[in-house]
């Protein structure tokens, strides 16, 4: 059987570097460990990018939009017309990740993968093969070609964005309704319990939190068995209750680890991507880093799941890749003071030598 794409080896991070990263701050002028989570992420990403000195300068993000049918179960606080809408507002420089990219000067790809819009948009790619997906609480929410279509746009936004060069990449996501589909994955492929997954969302209240949280239990009642018995449940289970966005993201992980390109993972929709391209291909768990800890209920979670450490709680709920862009900052000074710290030898400053 032939092996598809998604299914070839990603990179390994350089042992090496990561080994003589290690060396080096143990040199530097500071206590070992003073800089705590800043000295371990420095260390990571000279072994993820090969490097002994990390960067992460050239970051493009890229943010991926879709529909979703189940939103005509009143999900979301927000209509569904609100995706086009944000579309627009995205090119036009007005949404939160368009500013935080303009200030931290990182270009920024919107990529429209599966979005009910049907004329073109200014500054979005238009990447896909039909607009939404269906409700997938009465049956699957696409198919395999749609699946396919949908991991093919993913690639090709990784392609593009790291045309230029990319010390790290950061993707987003926007769709009404995508943390339905997000807590639905995380259910299935979790394991893990709706009760501690299903949140508010863009803002519901507690009445229809309940009617959200049944209507993902049904679909996962009518998909959960199929999705357990595929030979790839996490591709399946992005089939039958997954986004067009979401699917995107997970193979555009895929492809950004392929490449050996580290990513900066965003908040609860960015991390279910995560989780289903970590089930399709566990190579892609070393090059993901987290950014933050979202507000949503589930997102606690699905960090613990795949056994990573954020960088940031700052009670976001928004997305768009909102939270890796603020982490970014932290991620520059890492690979800063790592790079432009003196040495003990170099600042003829005494190391503590036999002191414990």
């Amino acid at each position: 059987m032939t092996e598809t794409w998604f299914e070839q080896a990603c990179g390994l991070p350089s042992q090496e570097h990561r080994q003589r990263a290690i060396a080096r701050q143990r040199q530097l002028t500071k206590p070992e460990g003073a800089l705590g989570r800043l000295e371990t992420l420095a260390i990571e990403l000279a072994a993820l990018q090969g490097s002994d000195a990390p960067q992460a300068q050239r970051v493009p993000v890229v943010v991926f939009a879709a529909d979703h049918g189940v939103t005509g179960q009143g999900v979301s606080a927000y209509p569904a017309e609100v995706t086009v809408q944000m579309l627009r507002n995205f090119a036009a420089g007005g949404a939160a990740i368009a500013v935080l990219a303009r200030e931290l000067g990182l270009p920024l790809h919107v990529w429209d993968v599966g979005s009910r819009a049907t004329t073109s948009i200014t500054g979005v790619v238009s990447d896909k093969r039909r607009h939404g997906t269906d409700d997938f609480s009465t049956g699957p929410a696409m198919d395999a070609d749609d699946l396919d279509a949908a991991f093919a746009a993913g690639r090709r936004a990784v392609e593009t964005a790291c045309v230029d060069g990319a010390e790290l990449l950061v993707f987003g996501e926007m769709g009404i309704g995508n943390t339905t589909a997000a807590s639905a994955l995380a259910a299935v492929l979790g394991p893990l319990p709706l009760d501690e997954l299903v949140g508010a969302g863009t803002g519901l209240d507690a009445v229809r939190m309940v009617q959200k949280k049944n209507i993902i239990a049904r679909a996962l009642a009518l998909h959960g068995e199929a999705i357990n018995a595929a030979d790839v449940p996490g591709r399946e289970a992005l089939q039958r209750v997954g986004g067009l966005e979401i699917a995107a993201i997970s193979a555009a992980m895929i492809a950004a680890a392929q490449r050996k390109v580290p990513v900066l993972v965003d908040g609860f929709i960015v991390s279910a991507a995560a989780l289903a391209a970590v089930r399709i291909n566990p190579g892609v768990r070393p090059w993901l880093l987290f950014s933050h800890q979202s507000a949503e209920r589930g997102h606690v979670r699905l960090l613990e799941t795949l056994q990573a450490q954020p960088l940031l709680a700052l009670d976001l709920r928004l997305g768009e890749g909102s939270g890796a862009a603020l982490a970014l900052p932290l991620v520059r000074m890492a690979c800063a003071l790592h790079n432009q710290m003196a040495t003990f030898a170099e600042a003829s400053v005494a190391d503590r030598g036999g002191l414990q």
